[in-house]
């Protein structure tokens, strides 16, 4: 029992001194002195100082003056940019990507199922990465409601989402939702849709179902103000009120798709029912109808040149992000993987090569533009005076193959230093060493071998694992 006791009392008093040391720091006053500031808006700044208070971005230019107590960090000869947003993630969701038991699952939320202790977080860190978009997965035409985060790992998970960010949910399109990809289970109906058609019939009725819902609400909140005594609530449909919120206005489209055909009829349903999707998640054919996209005001979040996994996405061209932009559609780039997550920076870099994007668009397809497809641009994704403080400190341009994050910030405060990282690198082996010993980490009876290390590889790793699917 007292090793017992020991073992815990070890792993709390490690873990409370690495949290403080990497990212525990508090929003005090920080001036980052002497970078290069890529500002995602008004262009590079050189040799140029921010000044951070209460979380926020108080003043950027030259020689700046802060209090005698402001945390000074040198930058120079290191570049600064606003922090990397990923619009399409299934980052800390604990496994739990999918509700396959219906093809509408509206009802459910990514908000339950969020892991704030997953090691992807501080690898995303690593890779300048401070904020997503958490989505359901794609085995449903119209999934799970999303949450839009920011990564401040080793806080509570109460710290996580962005309190005004709007709320969104996830459709989806083509072969995972209609999962004749998958094996049906003997003895088992297979689940409908099994074709592109069913798909989106099962949209165009949720949605149908969805007004005849409003307009009841309509008639009882209308008769409620006119204090009629045979006014009766209709009965509450949790599948519905999303989507009613939708036809509302109130809650955004995130929709998963490859196929031109399948993503301009699903902009021509939501013309049909009158709302306008956010983005088209993924998209490769997007190119083939930009000017459709772009007269809706929606969204693209892509990738740059992942294809070579499933048939779906045989069409697409690395040009994808160019095209978009050059027809005035809001580009972003995401990542749908633990693993891309962390070289967004590099993602980015491929649209100066593919089309020559601007260095400035092309940077904004990774900070600004996902900032502006989750509405959260009002505080995130550029470098300007009264946003958040969510920065990277780069050791080289990001563009470049040998960029790394040297420190990222979150309103203010580390959550990933690389220097403090490396210097308790030590310290966590010798943990690792200790805990390894221990009786309690032992096959029972044998005192013999050490435990397994457990493999990293989850079944919910990526939307679009090879194979999978639609699993996630």
């Amino acid at each position: 029992m007292k090793k017992f006791t020991a073992f815990f009392l070890l792993q709390i008093l490690l873990l409370t001194a690495f949290n403080f040391a990497v990212f525990g720091q508090t929003k005090k006053e920080v001036l980052i002195r002497n970078a290069t500031v890529i500002t995602a808006i008004h262009g590079n700044l050189e040799n140029t100082d921010i000044l951070i208070q209460n979380g926020k971005i108080a003043r950027i230019g030259k020689n700046l003056k802060a209090a005698s107590n402001t945390q000074v960090i040198d930058a120079s000869g290191k570049f600064v940019t606003p922090g990397i947003i990923d619009c399409h993630s299934h980052a800390m969701m604990d496994g739990s990507v999918n509700e396959f038991s219906y093809s509408v699952t509206s009802m459910v939320t990514t908000r339950d199922i969020l892991n704030p202790t997953d090691i992807s977080i501080y690898r995303a860190l690593a890779g300048g990465v401070t904020a997503a978009n958490l989505l359901h997965g794609s085995a449903n035409s119209i999934g799970g409601q999303n949450t839009v985060v920011k990564f401040k790992y080793g806080r509570a998970v109460e710290d996580f989402p962005v309190a005004d960010a709007p709320p969104g949910i996830k459709f989806a399109l083509g072969e995972n939702p209609k999962q004749t990809n998958q094996p049906t289970q003997p003895g088992r109906t297979p689940r409908y849709p099994r074709t592109r058609m069913g798909v989106m019939e099962t949209i165009r009725d949720a949605f149908l179902r969805a007004r005849d819902y409003r307009r009841a609400l309509d008639d009882y909140r209308a008769k409620v103000d006119k204090k009629d005594k045979t006014a009766v609530a209709p009965r509450r449909e949790l599948e519905l009120e999303p989507l009613v919120e939708i036809l509302e206005g109130k809650r955004l489209v995130h929709s998963h798709g490859y196929r031109s055909d399948e993503l301009l009829n699903v902009l021509l349903l939501a013309d049909e029912f009158g709302f306008r999707v956010a983005t088209l998640q993924h998209a490769l054919e997007a190119y083939k109808i930009a000017p459709e996209i772009a007269k809706r005001g929606t969204g693209v979040s892509i990738f740059t040149d992942s294809w070579g996994y499933k048939l779906e996405a045989f069409d697409a061209i690395p040009y994808n992000a160019y095209i978009l932009w050059k027809n005035g559609v809001n580009v972003s780039i995401n990542s749908d993987s633990e693993e891309r997550i962390r070289r967004l920076n590099l993602d980015a870099a491929k649209v100066e090569k593919y089309g020559g994007v601007p260095e400035e668009e092309a940077l904004k397809m990774i900070t600004l533009n996902p900032a502006k497809q989750l509405g959260i641009d009002k505080r995130t994704g550029s470098i300007e005076q009264g946003k958040d403080a969510d920065i990277v400190i780069w050791n080289a341009h990001p563009f470049s193959v040998y960029a790394r994050a040297d420190m990222t910030m979150i309103e203010g405060e580390v959550f990933f230093d690389r220097a403090k990282d490396l210097a308790n690198r030590d310290a966590l082996q010798r943990e690792r060493e200790t805990l390894e010993k221990l009786d309690i980490n032992r096959p029972p009876g044998s005192g013999g071998t050490a435990p397994k290390i457990p493999s990293e590889k989850r079944q919910a790793d990526r939307d679009e694992a090879v194979g999978d699917g639609g699993n996630h």
